[in-house]
């Protein structure tokens, strides 16, 4: 799954580049398109696994796209709006797209609802809902992580925001990760500061120590933080 290769169509640049930014961190390969006409030529050419389609795009929009794509082929389209009307996500889904998504949206949930069209739609293992990251086994199904020793395997009392911390971190553990990207992806409805990070991080690696897990969050200084230590 991890090679799947990515249509992302969004006419904003700046949401555009968080996208690809955090499916290309989960291992996905990615093309963008900033338009209807740009989307349904690189969908020609190129074939990609899977699309997420803006609705609202110059020249053409996505309900046209789809209706069009859906004519010739069935590869997943993930519908992106900022428009909450029931009756256009009625008419999305009614056309053949696999999933809609509202905006503002937390990337990360993006990227996990990715997954989860492809696991449906092309017959995906669950292959990436358990990851390993040296000793941890970080579980997206049972939303916790395992210390593993050996045979020995003990939960860790994460809480919520310490949980999407790991796992968030864990698509590419060696990775340092900004304070900002953190706060976006792990606390979307919050007004956090950067400090709550530092304090959640801090925590979560006190957790760590305790169950004989060491140097795992490290500090990246002037950056922030990586999960995995590079030695």
């Amino acid at each position: 799954m991890n090679n799947s290769l990515i249509l992302v169509v969004e006419d904003e640049p700046e949401i555009s580049e968080i996208i690809v930014s955090y499916l290309e961190a989960a291992g996905f390969r990615t093309l963008q398109a900033s338009d209807g006409v740009s989307c349904y030529t690189l969908f020609r050419q190129l074939s990609p696994d899977l699309i997420l389609l803006d609705i609202k795009m110059p020249r053409r929009d996505g309900i046209d796209v789809l209706r069009d794509i859906r004519k010739i082929s069935n590869t997943p389209i993930i519908m992106l709006t900022a428009m909450a009307e029931d009756i256009e996500k009625i008419s999305a889904l009614r056309l053949g797209a696999d999933d809609y998504i509202l905006k503002p949206f937390n990337t990360l949930e993006v990227v996990e609802r990715v997954k989860a069209v492809l696991r449906r739609t092309k017959g995906f293992e669950n292959e990436d809902i358990l990851v390993r990251v040296g000793m941890l086994d970080i579980d997206s199904s049972a939303h916790a992580v395992f210390v593993c020793k050996g045979e020995d395997k003990k939960v860790l009392p994460l809480t919520h925001t310490e949980f999407s911390l790991i796992a968030h971190m864990s698509a590419a553990p060696r990775r340092a990760y900004s304070r900002s990207e953190l706060i976006d992806a792990c606390i979307p409805d919050g007004e956090a500061l950067e400090r709550t990070i530092d304090s959640h991080v801090s925590n979560a690696r006190r957790k760590l120590e305790m169950a004989g897990v060491a140097g795992f969050l490290q500090t990246v200084r002037g950056v922030g933080y990586r999960l995995e230590p590079l030695l």
